[in-house]
């Protein structure tokens, strides 16, 4: 323990500098606590509306539909309604300028919020009615071309040497 005299200066418990140094760099830091982010959304809409859709085989509801994602890239998309053909395509979902290395690590400390909105729009053909008796008429002609397929004839098993 030290021993300061009465006439010798004290060191200070406070410093002017250091608090002016720390009160300067805290909202700086507190930008990079608060940085800007990227929010990802997909946007599948159809006609006819309410389609059911599924995407990389995954059922994420019916359209207008709007889902986050995070990569970017292609993606499975198969939409289903009754009474009209289903459609399955592949679909590239491409990333925007600020999303290409090595701008992206900047959109992502920035202290802005970026919004990329992805959106795909269908249009789903409608099914011919089927009608049972030709279908069945159909069928029966078929059944008529149909010739029973012959089946290799069957080797005889070979006999083994007795063993000596």
């Amino acid at each position: 323990m030290q021993v300061y005299s009465k006439s010798a200066p004290r060191p200070l418990l406070f410093n002017p500098v250091r608090f002016a140094l720390f009160a300067l760099t805290l909202p700086g830091l507190a930008v990079f606590t608060l940085c800007g982010c990227v929010e990802r959304t997909l946007t599948i809409t159809s006609t006819p509306p309410g389609t059911l859709v599924y995407l990389n085989d995954q059922e994420i509801g019916r359209t207008p539909v709007t889902r986050e994602f995070i990569w970017y890239g292609n993606y499975d998309l198969t939409l289903r309604k009754e009474g009209y053909q289903t459609l399955k395509t592949k679909q590239l979902v491409a990333a925007p300028i600020f999303q290409i290395v090595p701008i992206d690590l900047f959109a992502e400390l920035l202290p802005f919020h970026f919004h990329d909105q992805q959106e795909f729009s269908f249009t789903l053909l409608k099914t011919e009615p089927i009608d049972p008796q030709g279908l069945l008429s159909r069928a029966l002609e078929m059944k008529k071309d149909l010739r029973p397929s012959e089946l290799p004839a069957k080797k005889p098993a070979t006999q083994q040497a007795p063993a000596k």
